[in-house]
C-alpha cells in the first residue's frame, strides 16, 4: 500500500497529523475486513495539548480541503485517546500508554498496513524525553 494510492481524505488526515508531529502514523486498510469503515489511521500524541492539536488540525484540514466534518467524535478532551469518524475512515489518536494497551495494529493484523516513519528529529527528541523521565 502506498500513500498516494489512498483516498484523498485519508491522505489529508495523514498530512495534518504529520504537521502536528504525531508519532507512529499507521494506516490500516480494512476493506473486506470490516463493514463499518474502510481505513483506520492510528497515531500517537505525546501530551494532551498535542493530542487535541492533532485532532483539531485533521478536522480543520478536511473541512478546508473537502468540506468534510466528522460524523462522530469521542474522547477529544481525554489525555489517552480521541477518535474522529469520517465514515470511510476513522482516525485514532492515542497517548503512548493507551496505544500500547489497545494495540489496534495487533487486533487488525490481517489488514494491509502502511507505516509512515517519524521524522528523525521527532523520534530523537521523544527518545530524549523518555530517557530524562524519572523511573517509577
Amino acid at each position: 500500500m502506498k500513500l498516494d494510492s489512498l483516498p484523498q481524505g485519508v491522505r489529508l488526515a495523514v498530512e495534518a497529523a504529520q504537521s502536528k508531529k504525531a508519532g507512529g502514523i499507521t494506516v490500516l486498510d480494512l476493506n473486506g475486513l470490516a463493514a463499518f469503515t474502510d481505513y483506520f489511521i492510528i497515531c500517537t500524541g505525546y501530551s494532551t495539548p498535542q493530542l487535541q492539536a492533532i485532532c483539531n488540525e485533521i478536522e480543520g484540514m478536511l473541512y478546508r480541503e473537502m468540506k468534510r466534518a466528522p460524523q462522530h467524535r469521542e474522547g477529544q478532551h481525554s489525555a489517552d485517546w480521541a477518535l474522529l469518524d469520517f465514515g470511510g475512515f476513522i482516525v485514532h489518536v492515542f497517548g503512548e500508554q493507551a496505544r500500547r494497551y489497545y494495540d489496534l495494529e495487533r487486533l487488525w493484523r490481517a489488514a494491509p498496513s502502511l507505516v509512515l516513519p517519524d521524522e528523525p528529529e521527532i523520534s530523537q527528541s521523544r527518545q530524549r524525553q523518555r530517557e530524562s523521565r524519572p523511573q517509577v
